[in-house]
């Protein structure tokens, strides 16, 4: 102990349950198998060792039919809210080039080991303290929606990569090709009210502005007119900012995202900003739960 409990057929921080002695086990198992079977339809749980001061970086990894397996490099995703990630990057701040290649290996490892086919993504939890410690956490096995941070810094187009894959073509590149040039930071703009415990909102959007500039881009389906319910996720667009350095993409975002509204629809923007101003983050001392731990300072 402290252990986590994760339901294994699920995701999204639902049924997580984090257990800190032998007497709170039983109550924590239950609740969770409540949780997994109303959201997954299995109560299947899995038992793993919880790191307190953890920092979530994920390795992606692209396979073809041939047996052959690259990875192109890691992404820090430990900015999150309930276990939801909110601002992802890459390269991660924290790793130097032995740690990015150790973690890179296994990440390969893996996928080799199951005859893996396309883009997929391993994920670990890293002691922040000590960061060569890292634990694997899951496979993601499809393209996820950080993977922009990667193709900024590689040039690689990973959904075209997909597509040749699965026509039966050879990677056009080796580990040794893959290199990873400036920095990339990507928020997710959410349609949500942090003001009121990032409540989920709704709306037709009334206006639209989307920021462009060197180094931005957007991936969005927002339309004048569009319809945001709350039946699905509530993620309407992800901004991504490139640069040489990590400051400048970092300042670049803040700047894209104060140039982004959408009339009708309350969203998080403003949050996104205060998030990537926080002091720790602009210094890159990043954690899973340094949004928690600032609480209502970053909604103000």
């Amino acid at each position: 102990f402290p252990v986590l409990l994760k339901p294994s057929a699920g995701g999204g921080g639902k049924g997580m349950r984090v257990v800190r002695s032998k007497e709170e086990l039983p109550d924590a198992i239950a609740g969770a198998r409540r949780e997994a079977t109303n959201s997954f339809g299995d109560d299947t749980l899995l038992v793993e060792r919880y790191v307190g001061n953890s920092r979530h970086i994920e390795v992606q990894v692209l396979g073809d039919a041939h047996g052959n397996v690259i990875h192109l490099g890691e992404r820090e995703c430990s900015l999150q809210r309930r276990h939801q990630k909110v601002i992802e990057e890459a390269p991660s701040p924290l790793l130097d080039t032995a740690s990015r290649a150790s973690m890179g290996r296994a990440a390969v490892d893996a996928a080799k080991a199951v005859g893996y086919t396309g883009a997929g993504t391993v994920e670990f939890i890293v002691d922040a303290d000590r960061p060569r410690d890292f634990f694997f956490l899951e496979m993601n096995t499809r393209l996820q929606v950080e993977h922009p941070v990667t193709e900024c810094v590689t040039g690689l187009d990973l959904v075209e990569q997909q597509i040749r894959v699965a026509a039966g073509e050879r990677l056009p590149i080796d580990q040794s090709d893959v290199t990873l040039d400036g920095h990339a930071i990507e928020a997710r703009l959410y349609a949500e009210d942090p003001s009121r415990g990032f409540l989920p909102q709704a709306g037709t959007v009334l206006g639209l502005v989307e920021p462009s500039g060197p180094g931005i881009r957007v991936d969005s389906s927002l339309a004048v007119g569009g319809v945001v319910g709350t039946d699905y996720d509530p993620m309407l667009a992800k901004i991504i900012a490139w640069a040489p350095t990590r400051e400048t993409a970092r300042a670049r975002l803040v700047g894209a995202l104060g140039h982004t509204a959408v009339l009708g629809v309350t969203t998080n923007a403003a949050f996104l900003r205060s998030l990537l101003n926080d002091p720790d983050v602009v210094a890159g001392r990043l954690d899973t739960g340094l949004i928690e731990r600032r609480g209502e300072v970053l909604t103000l």
